[in-house]
């Protein structure tokens, strides 16, 4: 009998034994926020203010094969606004740098702009509006969840400093006339450059993007956008301007209306300094559109948008931020003001990261 019970001690230590070897390295980060946030709009609504509490915890996993080639994925336990599950798709990282992300890939030209400096915090103006003016770069930002997206080495084509990246995907094929529209083929390129003039690090990048509309009556595509983005960097200084111009269908997320938009553009600009422990950051977005409220129409009316910011951060201890964000936003629908979506929110706040 002692014999028998060493042989099956044996045999469930060699099973869990390789079951954790086998097994992919997983890590996890995330964060809480801790603030309060306050809004005073151009309407006759008076000003308000209310706590702001976020967290956010993701996990990675990943694993090398024999041959070298990096499998990674990952998932967000809880999105900031709120709990949710989103698994990522699959990364391959390739032993010549390249990579190829599979399932819920998103668009190279995204990916590759060049990131603009933004005032952080978690103030602005909302509210239910059918204002279809971009407030990003990356606003006909189309795709379906099932497609690629490949990224080249550094220093592509023999460039340096040079990246490219292609992307596509398929969506929904079945035409329809309702107010739905889905995303039925998409296409995107990217680029991206980095070089150096003297102590300054200049990136630029962005791309194109092209997505089909799965609604008969459309007559935009669901996404069509170049986009362009440029900064410059100098010791603790580093500022940015970005630009896109498309068109797109879209639908507006607190009325769930939907819009052609058309003769969409806008333009971003920030500045970030720092010094020592704290960042200083102002940025402004000026963007305009005109969109038809029913697919097909005519009678095209402007929307606009326009925002300016700054903030504050200051690291306390490591992991820890505290900040101070203010915010002025501007908002036109139809071509005419919308007081209640318009005004003035400032946040105060801390985050501790892990």
């Amino acid at each position: 009998m002692k014999k028998e019970l060493l042989a099956a001690t044996a045999l469930v230590s060699t099973m869990v034994g390789a079951s954790v070897a086998q097994a992919a390295t997983a890590s996890f980060s995330g964060s809480v926020k801790n603030g309060v946030k306050g809004v005073d709009t151009d309407g006759t609504a008076d000003g308000t203010f209310a706590a702001v509490n976020k967290e956010n915890l993701s996990f990675s996993v990943s694993e090398t094969t024999d041959s070298g080639i990096k499998i990674s994925t990952g998932f967000t336990v809880v999105n900031e606004g709120g709990t949710s599950q989103n698994a990522s798709g699959l990364t391959l990282t390739f032993t010549d740098g390249s990579v190829l992300d599979l399932v819920k890939a998103g668009n190279a030209y995204k990916s590759k702009l060049a990131s603009v400096p933004a005032a952080g915090g978690e103030q602005g103006v909302s509210g239910t509006t059918n204002n279809h003016a971009p407030t990003g770069l990356a606003f006909a930002n189309a795709s379906s969840n099932v497609g690629f997206e490949w990224h080249s080495a550094a220093d592509a084509l023999g460039v340096e400093g040079l990246k490219v990246g292609f992307s596509a995907s398929i969506g929904d094929d079945s035409d329809s006339n309702a107010s739905s529209s889905t995303v039925e083929t998409a296409y995107s390129v990217g680029v991206s450059y980095v070089t150096t003039a003297g102590d300054t690090t200049v990136t630029v990048g962005g791309g194109f993007v092209s997505a089909d509309d799965s609604n008969i009556d459309t007559a935009n595509s669901k996404g069509e956008e170049t986009a362009i983005a440029l900064t410059a960097a100098t010791g603790d200084l580093t500022v940015g301007v970005g630009y896109a111009t498309g068109t797109e269908v879209a639908t507006h997320t607190s009325t769930s209306d939907n819009s052609e938009v058309d003769s969409a553009e806008v333009m971003t600009a920030g500045a970030k300094y720092v010094s020592g422990d704290i960042t200083f950051t102002v940025s402004y977005v000026d963007g305009d559109a005109k969109d038809v409220a029913t697919f097909g129409s005519a009678g095209e009316q402007t929307d606009s948008y326009e925002a300016g910011s700054a903030s504050i951060a200051y690291a306390v201890a490591s992991g820890v931020t505290a900040t101070l964000g203010m915010t002025n936003v501007d908002r036109s629908d139809e071509s005419a003001a919308t007081t209640g979506q318009s005004g003035s929110s400032w946040y105060v706040g801390g985050t501790v990261s892990f």
